[in-house]
């Protein structure tokens, strides 16, 4: 299994069918859209391959807030469903966790659905810990996934 680094649109766009597990109702064009979007806002993703076959990703966020200063947020962790129980996600936990540090980030963030359940007891194991809740209002409830 290789991590790498994804430093283009392409290579990000080349992953859809694992973002396609996560969000079932998303189109490709909606992908490279938001991908147009987010990449100039300090967006990456990191992965795993197995062989040319991607097994696991987490996009991230480097930003920062007046409460804790410079921080990483991980944004649509998502292990295949061949390939969970198989340490791939440990493995993007304890990479992005390296690299935040690398980057002088005081902390890692991440939001999850309330019902996710068996994503809460990793996160759990990982040592993230709900600190508070985040409020939405929906504006458009079409565009929501």
């Amino acid at each position: 299994m290789e991590l790498r680094e994804l430093k283009t649109k392409e290579e990000m766009l080349e992953n859809f069918a694992l973002i396609q597990e996560m969000y079932p109702t998303i189109t490709f064009e909606e992908y490279s859209n938001e991908l147009d979007i987010m990449l100039p806002h300090n967006y990456g993703q990191v992965v795993i391959y197995d062989g040319t076959t991607c097994a696991g990703l987490t996009g991230y966020w480097i930003g920062s807030k007046l409460w804790c200063g410079k921080y990483m947020e991980l944004d649509n962790v998502v292990v295949s469903s061949k390939y969970r129980r198989q340490g791939i996600g440990q493995r993007l936990f304890e990479h992005m966790e390296a690299k935040a540090k690398e980057l002088g980030c005081t902390m890692l963030a991440l939001d999850s659905y309330t019902d996710n359940f068996e994503a809460h007891r990793f996160f759990y194991e990982q040592k993230y810990v709900p600190r508070g809740f985040h409020f939405i209002n929906i504006l458009d409830k079409r565009k929501v996934r």
